[in-house]
């Protein structure tokens, strides 16, 4: 079994499109016969988040934690006692390409640290894009860390030791520490995700405080 995590922290408005993207990856036919969970934690929830997820008959968890590395490690957790072989993790504001799973799966690595692309800038100046065009590595062997487009194996995950209970940066710690304990990582362009550059973030010091970061320097 395959499992997807979905942290959540009121992501009404981009949730549902989240959703509809991994569904379309979960059933993609590369997959065979082999399930895919997938799991959205709802963490500290005020808005309608749980409702969509709900309607798109997504399993949830429900947490009141406020922080994005126990919410990523809870989900984890649950999938893995259920007996998933692999844990893909992304955000509620990103939208995955049918062949997600399929691309992270082929790479035959313990873990998958995939890249990211933005398709509506229009929420910041054009420096801020053209300083990410210019200066992101969107092509295999770049080393950049998203949550929103990462991948290990059940057995990797727990030699690391699983996410910390960080606010941020809780998928670079967890990368850290697959590479302190050996795993092989495919650092690869091939499995896709578009996220949000929207200027209102969940997660401090995260991608969109980069962003806002660069347009205010």
């Amino acid at each position: 079994m395959i499992g997807v995590i979905v942290p959540a922290h009121n992501e009404e408005a981009l949730l549902a499109p989240c959703l509809a993207a991994l569904i379309e990856a979960a059933r993609h036919a590369d997959l065979a016969d082999e399930v895919v969970r997938l799991v959205v934690v709802l963490d500290a929830c005020s808005d309608f988040s749980e409702a969509i997820v709900r309607a798109y008959g997504v399993e949830t968890l429900t947490l009141k934690a406020r922080n994005v590395g126990i919410a990523r490690a809870t989900g984890a957790d649950y999938l893995l006692a259920d007996g998933a072989r692999w844990l893909a993790f992304t955000d509620a504001d990103s939208r995955v390409s049918p062949g997600w799973l399929v691309a992270q799966l082929s790479l035959g690595t313990d873990a998958v640290c995939g890249s990211i692309a933005v398709d509506d800038w229009t929420a910041h100046p054009h420096s801020v894009r053209e300083y990410f065009r210019k200066t992101y590595v969107d092509a295999d062997g770049h080393r950049h860390v998203h949550g929103a487009n990462l991948g290990v194996s059940a057995e990797a995950y727990r030699r690391a030791g699983g996410f910390p209970p960080l606010t941020c940066r809780e998928d670079v710690a967890l990368v850290d520490r697959l590479i302190e304990t050996g795993a092989s990582i495919a650092w690869s362009a091939a499995p896709r995700v578009i996220t949000s550059a929207r200027t209102v973030t969940r997660a401090r010091d995260g991608f969109g405080d980069t962003l806002l970061a660069w347009a205010t320097g």
